[in-house]
């Protein structure tokens, strides 16, 4: 039946289509939709999970795959980061059922710290990676990279980019049954055991099987040459749909070589596609990958081929690539009319400069106030981390002075603690992050005698990325209801001595319990507990006594919610956006905000 998908959706009916049985990983745009799909439409025989993180839901899939099953990781390109330890070991170990590792780059970054290229990290850990350049690709990618994966007896990774992920196309989707039953573990300690000398004789297979699928990949369908123009073009990813639009009506200009594997790079076939051309240009995000691997078979060649792409500046070093911007670089190189003009419309009035904030009734905004206020006057750092309340680096909050990547806010703090020992030190981090990767920084924390002062933001969902549930929610991926694991009681089991919960919204309560975790030493933690306003019916919307306002704007000075605004010499509250949180009228000196019917 055809449909209409996201490329994540597509890639999650292509798995289950290929009989995936084991599916884990962390919720990360631009990643989430695979694994949330593979819940929603699997008809049994699927176990899908949302992991802790990366690096326990690569061990999964792996321990599943040992058992025969075929196994889906998920993850966007930051969360590869959590998982190559047990990668980068599987691959060295070997798989027996078919073992696929979704990876979402994000050029721009649109969503993310960086803008690493899952490509080289592939070459770097050997192994092999397909790049779709849609979601029809990519749904049937990922069933051929399960057959491949079983063949080489090798984890392999689906790469896949933004707009790869989040663009929409139709595709002709089968009757999904479930999958049978895996062959069961075989105990054999010399094959999944890693031991040095078991490395090294695997190190050696890894490295001969890169000229094999080397010239496997060469005839691999997907990896195409298209037409004999005298210019080549070098493209893969979504890049590939950049080119076929720019060079639109000139193809016969263009000798296209369309890369769908770019580790191990198929070399025959890039011979063939240099033999046949004069100068090439590359498109590709985010690295330079091809067009390095371009450059050095062209040096084995009798006549060294010109190369542009980014080496050359002839192409984006960073972001992402467009029609536009190929069109553009082609006409520079090649001095072809490839300019794409941009379409003519009526003049439109300016986009409104909208910065991410806060939403309005976020506790977020709560917890970060009390805070700020219990920590008037003194020294005091804020370490941020990963998530929604990266936000309250923003004015008029200004409570977030680092931020790294998940869990380093926990960590960073000591460090800075170390360094300054005159200093208050705070952490904050999300309850989903605190589950990932915040935990082993606070048994670091009560282990080495750190002084920092953990702040939990509890909003009960992992909300960032979609509102997916986590270890402290008690519900799985697939609904079911399970143990509620206790932030709480997990930092008093790691020793923390003072460790308190209580709601932001009550201002006074909050503010109180921060002011006594600072009057202590060594580590104490308070968490903050109000649900993310995304996930509870709202309150009714406050409303302002225009009468008892002075227009004294410490509503807006002080908490910057995007519900609250000024109407001539009054505070307004645009009911639309207003949750009923009560934290304006917590702040309001003169008592004028309250609810409706109060008035």
């Amino acid at each position: 039946m055809k449909e209409l998908l996201m490329g994540n959706e597509a890639a999650a009916l292509g798995a289950l289509a290929a009989g995936v049985q084991v599916a884990a990983g962390y919720p990360g745009t631009p990643s989430t939709e695979v694994l949330e799909t593979l819940a929603g439409r699997s008809t049994g025989g699927l176990h899908a999970e949302w992991s802790v993180n990366e690096k326990a839901a690569m061990e999964v899939a792996a321990g599943a795959s040992y058992a025969g099953a075929r196994t889906l990781v998920t993850m966007k390109q930051v969360g590869l980061n959590v998982a190559s330890d047990p990668l980068m070991c599987v691959n060295y170990v070997g798989i027996k059922g078919g073992m696929v590792v979704y990876v979402a780059d994000d050029p721009g970054p649109i969503s993310s710290q960086t803008e690493q290229d899952t490509r080289r990290f592939a070459a770097y850990a050997k192994v092999p990676v397909f790049d779709c350049t849609s979601p029809e690709e990519a749904f049937e990618m990922i069933q051929e990279a399960y057959t491949y994966s079983e063949k080489y007896g090798t984890p392999v990774i689906l790469r896949s980019t933004t707009r790869i992920c989040h663009s929409c196309a139709v595709v002709d989707v089968p009757e999904l049954t479930a999958p049978g039953r895996a062959e069961g573990f075989i105990k054999d300690s010399r094959r999944w055991v890693i031991f040095p000398r078991l490395s090294y004789e695997n190190k050696k297979k890894l490295v001969a099987r890169e000229k094999v699928l080397s010239d496997d990949f060469s005839s691999y369908g997907r990896n195409e040459i298209i037409g004999n123009g005298p210019y080549g073009i070098a493209c893969g990813g979504v890049s590939f749909a950049y080119v076929k639009e720019a060079i639109l009506g000139k193809e016969d200009l263009f000798t296209v070589f369309k890369v769908c594997t770019p580790y191990p790079f198929p070399e025959s076939m890039a011979r063939k596609f240099l033999s046949g051309v004069g100068k090439t240009a590359v498109f590709e995000e985010l690295d330079p990958v091809i067009e390095d691997c371009l450059i050095s078979l062209s040096g084995t060649l009798e006549h060294r081929m010109e190369i542009a792409g980014k080496r050359t500046e002839s192409v984006p070093c960073a972001g992402e690539l467009s029609a536009a911007a190929v069109g553009l670089a082609l006409s520079e190189i090649f001095g072809t009319d490839t300019l794409i003009q941009p379409r003519s419309c009526e003049e439109q009035p300016p986009v409104p400069v909208r910065p991410p904030v806060l939403c309005a009734g976020c506790p977020h905004r709560a917890s970060f106030y009390a805070v700020k206020k219990a920590a008037a006057g003194m020294k005091a750092n804020f370490c941020g981390d990963i998530g929604c309340y990266t936000l309250g680096n923003a004015a008029p909050l200004d409570m977030v002075d680092t931020c790294l990547c998940m869990g380093a806010g926990v960590t960073a703090a000591q460090g800075i603690g170390h360094a300054e020992p005159d200093t208050v030190n705070f952490s904050f981090i999300g309850d989903s992050t605190f589950f990932a990767s915040g935990i082993t920084g606070v048994v670091n924390a009560v282990y080495n005698k750190a002084d920092i002062i953990l702040i939990v933001l509890d909003n009960s969902t992992t909300a960032m990325t979609g509102h997916q549930p986590h270890p402290g929610t008690g519900i799985t991926l697939m609904g079911d209801v399970t143990e509620t694991v206790s932030i709480e009681a997990v930092l008093k089991g790691i020793g923390v001595g003072f460790a308190e919960t209580v709601d932001p919204l009550d201002l006074k309560k909050a503010v109180e319990t921060v002011k006594r975790a600072i009057d202590q030493t060594g580590v104490r933690a308070v968490i903050f507990k109000s649900p993310c306003i995304a996930i509870v019916k709202h309150d009714k919307p406050l409303i302002i006594n225009a009468d008892q306002c002075i227009g004294c704007r410490k509503c807006i000075r002080e908490l910057g919610c995007p519900a609250m605004s000024m109407d001539g010499k009054h505070a307004a509250i645009d009911t639309s956006l207003c949750t009923g949180c009560g934290l304006c009228r917590q702040v309001c000196p003169t008592g004028c905000i309250g609810k409706e019917e109060a008035r």
